[in-house]
Formats: C-alpha cells, sequence, structure tokens
C-alpha cells in the first residue's frame, strides 16, 4: 500500500525538527500514544494584513491574530447597545487559561442567557477583515462582532441573549496546545459552561451553536454532560474524523486537517492529525477518542444537516441518530451551511428553540416536526421541501435491491442469472450501469452497494461511486447549489480495508472497521459492501439512475470538496455479476403516505 507522499504534504518523521515538532505522551482508555504537535502559526497582526494585501497576497483570515487587549467597551453605536467584555479570562480544571469575548445587551435587565461558539478559527475575525465574508452570504450580512461559522451578536444581544466568543485552549492568546476534535475540548467546554452559569451577568442556562467546525466540538462537549448546558445546536458538524475526514473509506484524505493545523493563529503547538493519520493508518483508540460518545448526549439538540455539502452530512445524521436526547430535532435540507445559518426563517426558527429552552418560554417549539426533510429534484428545485417526518431514516422506507448486469451495464429488478463481468482501466476509465424508472420514485435515505470485486493486477481497489441522475434523453441532471453543479451523492472505498465493523453496521448502512489491511490476491473475487451517504431525491417516470465507479477522483463541482490524497490502483478493475456474484445497489424507497388510483400523496 502507498505511504502518504511526504513531498507533497509536509509530514512529521523525526524528533529532531529544531522545535517544529513535539511529541506528548497521551493515555486513551489505557493506551498509551505519541501525540505529534506541530509548532502553531503565530497569527499575523494587521500591519502584515496591509502588507500582503500591498503585495496583492490573499490573507487567511483564520491567521489573523488581534492584540493581547482587555477591555470593556461599547460594542455597536446601534440602539439597543451592546456592551463587550473582552478577553475574560477563565482558568480551566488543570490551570491552564483561555480567553472570551462576552457580548451583552445594555440598557435590559439581567441575567442573560448564554449562548457559546467554540472554535479554533479566532475571536475576532473582523480585526483584518473589511468585511465579514462567507460563500453565498451578501456583504453586510453579518455583523462585525460576529466570529467565523458562529452567533451573531448584532442579532442575539438584540433579542435578550449574551454571547461567548471564545478562544478554545492554544488558539489566539489563550494558553496551551490546540488539541483537535477530541476530549479535550469536551472537559474544557464542560468547565467554561459551568464557570458562565456562575458570573453574574448570566441566568445559568448556556446553550452552543455553530455549524462547521463550531459544531464539530458541541458533539465532543455536550457528552460531558455540563450541568448548565441547557440545550445546543450543532448545524453541520462532523462527528468520526477519522472516517469523515481523514480516512474516507479507507483512502487517506488529510487535505483539510493539514490546512487548519497550519492556519489557524496558535501562540504555541497544534495536534498533528494529519502527521497522527500517517504514524497510525488505521482505527485505534485514539482515533475511537475524537469520535463522541453519542449515548452520553442527552440535552436538547437543534441539529442541521445539508444534503449537498457531504463534509459534514455523515456526522450530522450519525450525530442525530445516535444521541440520547428525548429532545431532538433535525433539519435536512439542500443549502450550504453558511447561507443557511442566517436565511431569516432559519434564524428565526433557531430563536424559537431557545427561547424554549434558555428562557422557558412556552411557544408550541415542541409542535415542530421531529424531522424536516427537503426531497430535492433537478437543478435548484425540490420536490418537496421541510416535508414533516418522524424519524431518519424514514419508518416507511422499502429497500429494493437493484441488481447489477455486466452484459449490458444495467439495473434490473430482478436477480441476474447469467455471470459476466466488466473490465475498465482504474485510472482512466468509468464503469456506469443504469436503471430506468417506469414510475415516480422517491429515494430518501441510505444506500449501499452490495458487489463483487476483483483486483486483476494489483493487491488494491480504490474505488470513488457516484449515483447520478439523467432525463429521458439522455442528458445529465445535476443539483445546483449557490450556482455550482453536484452530482448527487457518493462514496469513497479502499477494498483492502473492507472488514465491517459489527459496532457500527446496519443492514442499509454498511460502516468499515478499519481495524487491519488485507491485500487482495490478484484474479480472486471479493465480496464488498460499500457505504453511500444518504441522501434525497425524487426520479420521475422515464428517468434514469446511474450508478458510476471509477479509481479516481471525480470533482463534484460542490462548495468544500472532499478529496482524497493518496490513490492506490494499478491496472485493472474487475467488477463480476450475476450468478453466484449477485451484486446489487440497495436503493431506500420512499411510498407515498397515501395513494388512491393515480392520485399520490406524498406530503
Amino acid at each position: 500500500m502507498k505511504p502518504i507522499p511526504r513531498d507533497i504534504i509536509p509530514l512529521f518523521d523525526s524528533p529532531e525538527s529544531d522545535g517544529k515538532y513535539k511529541i506528548e505522551k497521551e493515555t486513551f482508555d489505557g493506551e498509551e500514544f505519541d501525540v505529534i504537535f506541530r509548532k502553531g502559526n503565530p497569527g499575523i497582526t494587521i500591519e502584515q494584513v496591509h502588507e500582503m494585501r500591498a503585495r496583492g497576497e490573499d490573507v487567511d483570515a483564520k491567521s489573523i491574530l488581534p492584540p493581547f487587549r482587555p477591555r470593556t467597551y461599547r460594542a455597536t453605536e446601534v440602539a439597543p447597545h451592546i456592551t463587550c467584555m473582552q478577553e475574560q479570562a477563565v482558568v480551566m480544571r488543570d490551570g491552564v487559561t483561555i480567553y472570551a469575548d462576552i457580548y451583552l445587551p445594555e440598557g435590559e435587565p439581567g441575567p442573560f442567557p448564554l449562548i457559546i461558539s467554540w472554535g479554533p478559527y479566532g475571536k475576532r475575525p473582523r480585526e483584518g477583515q473589511d468585511t465579514w465574508k462567507a460563500m453565498g452570504v451578501p456583504p453586510g450580512t453579518f455583523s462585525n462582532m460576529a466570529k467565523f461559522e458562529s452567533s451573531d451578536p448584532a442579532f442575539w444581544c438584540r433579542n435578550g441573549y449574551a454571547i461567548a466568543n471564545v478562544d478554545p485552549r492554544g488558539v489566539g492568546h489563550s494558553e496551551g496546545d490546540v488539541h483537535l476534535w477530541g476530549p479535550k475540548d469536551g472537559q474544557d467546554g464542560y468547565d467554561f459552561i459551568e464557570w458562565a452559569a456562575q458570573q453574574s451577568w448570566c441566568n445559568g442556562r448556556c446553550a452552543l451553536y455553530g455549524n462547521s467546525g463550531v459544531a464539530m466540538v458541541q458533539w465532543r462537549i455536550a457528552a460531558e454532560q455540563p450541568p448548565h448546558l441547557a440545550c445546543f445546536a450543532a448545524w453541520e458538524g462532523t462527528g468520526d474524523i477519522y472516517r469523515e475526514s481523514l480516512c474516507l473509506g479507507g483512502i487517506p484524505s488529510i487535505y483539510y486537517e493539514y490546512w487548519i493545523t497550519r492556519s489557524i493563529a496558535a501562540s504555541n503547538y497544534v495536534e498533528d492529525n494529519a502527521s497522527m493519520l500517517a504514524a497510525n493508518p488505521l482505527m485505534n483508540k485514539f482515533w475511537e477518542s475524537k469520535i463522541p460518545n453519542w449515548r452520553n448526549i442527552k440535552a436538547p439538540a437543534y441539529v442541521c444537516c445539508g444534503m449537498c455539502h457531504p463534509c459534514h452530512l455523515r456526522g450530522s445524521l450519525e450525530g442525530f441518530r445516535r444521541i440520547r436526547s428525548p429532545k431532538k430535532w433535525i433539519r435536512i435540507h439542500r443549502e450550504h451551511e453558511w447561507p443557511d445559518s442566517v436565511i431569516p426563517e432559519n434564524l428565526e426558527d433557531l430563536k424559537r428553540f431557545y427561547d424554549r429552552y434558555l428562557k422557558d418560554i412556552r411557544n408550541g417549539w415542541e409542535m415542530t416536526p421531529k424531522v424536516r426533510l427537503d426531497v430535492m429534484d433537478a437543478y435548484e428545485y425540490d420536490f418537496k421541501r421541510q416535508r414533516p417526518e418522524n424519524e431518519f431514516p424514514l419508518a416507511r422506507t422499502q429497500y429494493k435491491k437493484l441488481y447489477l448486469d455486466a452484459s449490458d451495464c444495467s439495473l434490473n429488478e430482478a436477480p441476474v442469472q447469467a455471470e459476466s463481468e466488466l473490465v475498465y482501466d482504474a485510472k482512466e476509465d468509468t464503469a456506469s450501469f443504469v436503471y430506468k424508472f417506469t414510475e415516480e420514485t422517491e429515494i430518501s435515505g441510505y444506500m449501499k452497494l452490495h458487489i463483487f470485486l476483483e483486483a486483476r493486477d494489483y493487491d488494491n481497489m480504490d474505488i470513488m461511486t457516484w449515483v447520478t441522475k439523467y432525463k429521458e434523453d439522455g442528458t445529465y441532471v445535476p443539483l445546483r447549489l449557490m450556482g455550482i453543479e453536484h452530482r448527487g451523492t457518493y462514496s469513497f472505498y479502499r477494498a483492502s480495508h473492507r472488514e465491517l465493523d459489527p459496532k457500527w453496521s446496519t443492514d442499509f448502512q454498511p460502516v468499515q472497521a478499519h481495524r487491519k489491511v488485507e491485500p487482495m490476491t490478484p484474479g480472486e473475487v471479493y465480496e464488498c459492501e460499500i457505504e453511500i451517504l444518504a441522501s434525497s431525491r425524487i426520479w420521475h417516470k422515464g428517468e434514469e439512475l446511474h450508478v458510476e465507479l471509477t479509481g479516481h477522483h471525480v470533482g463534484c463541482g460542490q462548495p468544500n470538496p472532499p478529496q482524497p490524497l493518496v490513490w492506490d490502483n494499478e491496472g485493472r478493475h474487475v467488477i463480476h455479476t450475476g450468478g453466484k456474484y449477485e451484486s446489487y445497489l440497495q436503493v431506500p424507497v420512499v411510498p407515498p403516505r397515501y395513494t388512491s388510483g393515480e392520485f399520490k400523496y406524498w406530503d
């Protein structure tokens, strides 16, 4: 198997690094590990920002480090006024001090409920930016008080809430080393919540909010069960870092973690997850420590999941399904997380949730459907928008097998009797199997590909699988997000990691264990199950579903696409179908709630 190429991405390979790296001994579930830390980016000043811009260079706002300036000041001149207590020091259980900016409504009777934004991107990104920017969001939407991917004090303080923008351990001027997406975030978040609840300006009820990296830490903090965590809103957040970010289907994908480690302004060292993957390529107790303890999460939860932004799709659904919160809701939508978080109706919806659990306002929030689902169609069009459901995957789902036939590249409702094979070049070609719908069909939930594979010339197969839509005349039909085409749901898969994990796997969602490497013997056929990301889409009569397989990366077009780094393929891939090689695509067909003759009731 190919190692991660260090000439492409510099990774730790020697302790003789002149302070660039360090090793810390840490224990996870009784097992000791050498945890690799990389010297952090010390951050850039506003003067350096001006110099860079004068040279025409791009400025990464996450690298900006404003000067340390503890003070209390009026944050805005727009009534009602907002007071900011800047660089408030909070001491963690091990004596490390971190800093937060606290925004309070001015001139209103307190104390206030507190919304906490906890993430590694810096608590004052405005210092160095002309305006707060995010893809798909018009300039001026965010105030200059907003932390990246977090709550905006300009909105929430005006509605009677306090806001805490926190620099976690090691970020900015906070002491210690940065620990990314693990137990330390959870423990520190617990300590911060319990500190905040005792302050005179807080009413004792705290919440978490944020999307992407600011949502990911919420799972870890909520799992620690701080007594004063009243509720949380994880709007798009990865759960299992190994499976969902670093090692997609077993294929190393370290760009994101590599970028985070090197971009955030950190005063000391940053946990180097990319180097840790090179040193620990298989699932172990270190990587397990970064999977949230879902069963411990019991606070009221409002989860969001964007189906066209799959960086956080899997983790958001895993979180919603697995947490033990008796009060939990999810909104499964097609929008990108940044515009979704500031669409007025969504902000007002979140406010109702917070009003209920932070202010105890009996506003009927409990009447909100547990699941609200966008069923997508084509381009910008949805078949159904925010359809109320009780659970996900839907209880009325009928799992249907579409059998692959390599002789004519078709998908069939009945098992294929005759054996055949399809051979394609792993680095050049794409294999495609087609099913034509004879009636309008909704597919919502988890797909899987049960397939018989042969590596004819090598000891491994890396595969990217797509499920795409075509019109009856053969015209490709993408989805479209912010004007960018999105192909549809997909997966990555490394066949030498084909063992499944019984703890996480179900019949509709096979989950790889990643605990051992099992090289393929050239010429031998292997039975494999491939997990495909959840989706929701309608196919009309005459339209075609294509399942496409390739051994190289295919750009999907959506913002922030994940991309494996180390493809490990040589020669020919072979797909076996028919007879004893019963290969099939399992799809979650959701019938209408009610039918009468030609009438179908989908709502």
